[in-house]
């Protein structure tokens, strides 16, 4: 996802971090093939997998706009993914 002035500004010191520069344009970098703002919890005693956004309070618009999971962000990523996937580099993801 793009990220613009007010996203970097409203990530602070996580911006550095969680962003990718392609050209002069910012993107969210992506690890393991999720945003690298989605963090990982693991349930002690079941094991179950929790994954939250490490930065809610501070997301970027898009992701404000959009609701998890809702049909709007499912053709965001149907659409949005090949593109990005082909234009970073070999393992960037």
């Amino acid at each position: 996802m793009r990220l613009d002035g007010d996203d970097w500004a409203r990530l602070g010191s996580d911006a550095e971090r969680l962003a990718r520069f392609i050209g002069n344009r910012a993107y969210l970098r992506m690890t393991g093939g999720r945003c690298a703002a989605l963090a990982v919890s693991i349930e002690p005693v079941s094991g179950a997998r929790r994954f939250f956004c490490s930065v809610y309070d501070r997301r970027p618009r898009v992701c404000r706009e959009l609701a998890r999971g809702s049909p709007e962000c499912e053709a965001e990523i149907a659409r949005k993914a090949p593109a990005a996937t082909f234009a970073l580099p070999d393992g960037a993801l």
